[in-house]
């Protein structure tokens, strides 16, 4: 592990001053962002918590949903979020399936400088979030993303364990950066969803479309600027809805395809992935389509260089 730069760039206690934050975006915007599908329970929450900064430190909070079919956009717009459906952005290019498509198209749909990306499904969102993401992009020089880590507890039914969440991370993101980035070893939570990064870096590079974004951003900026232009911060503790097993492996399917492709390794692209499931005493296989792609970098399409918007593909 990098300890030089864990020590460096690393804030355990971020209780940035969000008056010194202000004080310092120096004409700089800032946008803060809300991927969605289906979050009716926890969005309002997550966009109230950031409210109270909008006009001073935050320019615009924009909820940017996915094809939600509950009161997820009901919700967002009586919170006091804007609320742009994915497919009003870039309605020339079909949408595809997957966070990073949501995200990519955010950027379109958004002017800031500086953009804080917060995951909708957040409960009891901490408003030190934003600030605290904010603080080295706006405090240190060369910094052009920063990644919030924090202890995620498994929450099992109503009962919950101290830690656990995050087992993507631990096994399988973790062990593909220490073998093939080692580098980004000393990244706490490098598939965490709650982030803040220049428009300048951010618009230069392409975007997975699928859950392989955060990974393929994270490796995007070390190649690009290395790991000074990296930076983490401490978000306390990090409680979301965790997912089935079986819904975490087509999550690390499509996250390792996307690790693989950037590191330079041939993984095969998009396919299928075979899981098996108790039925009736038996164990019977369950097939899902894994969608392994990027969008192209935005500055591309909006400056409408080739390629011209579309799939490019592993």
């Amino acid at each position: 592990m990098d300890t030089g730069w864990f020590a460096l760039r690393t804030w355990q206690e971020p209780d940035f001053d969000p008056a010194d934050l202000v004080r310092a975006k120096a004409g700089r915007t800032v946008s803060v962002v809300l991927p969605a599908l289906d979050e009716e329970k926890t969005v309002g929450e997550v966009v109230a918590s950031v409210r109270p900064l909008v006009g001073t430190l935050v320019d615009e909070l924009v909820v940017v949903d996915s094809g939600s079919t509950d009161a997820t956009i009901e919700v967002a717009v009586e919170a006091g979020a804007r609320v742009v459906r994915r497919e009003d952005v870039l309605p020339d290019l079909e949408p595809l399936p997957g966070k990073g498509e949501v995200l990519w198209r955010s950027l379109a749909a958004t002017t800031g400088d500086l953009v804080v990306f917060l995951d909708s499904d957040l409960v009891d969102p901490d408003p030190g979030f934003v600030p605290a993401l904010l603080g080295p992009l706006l405090l240190a020089e060369g910094v052009h993303l920063v990644k919030g880590f924090y202890r995620r507890p498994l929450r099992v039914e109503s009962a919950e364990a101290g830690h656990g969440g995050g087992r993507v991370t631990e096994l399988l993101a973790r062990p593909v950066l220490s073998a093939l980035r080692p580098a980004l070893s000393a990244v706490v939570q490098p598939l965490g969803g709650e982030y803040a990064a220049t428009r300048e870096f951010l618009e230069s590079v392409p975007f997975a479309a699928g859950y392989g974004v955060e990974i393929g951003l994270l490796l995007d900026a070390e190649a690009r600027y290395g790991m000074a232009g990296l930076a983490q911060v401490n978000l306390g503790v990090r409680k979301h809805r965790n997912r089935s097993l079986l819904q975490l492996g087509v999550m690390a399917r499509q996250i390792l395809g996307t690790a693989l492709a950037r590191c330079g390794v041939d993984a095969g692209g998009s396919g299928t992935l075979t899981q098996f499931v108790a039925e009736a005493g038996a164990w019977v296989p369950r097939e899902s389509d894994v969608l392994v792609a990027d969008r192209p970098p935005m500055r591309e399409v909006r400056s409408g260089d080739e390629p011209r918007p579309g799939v490019s593909r592993f």
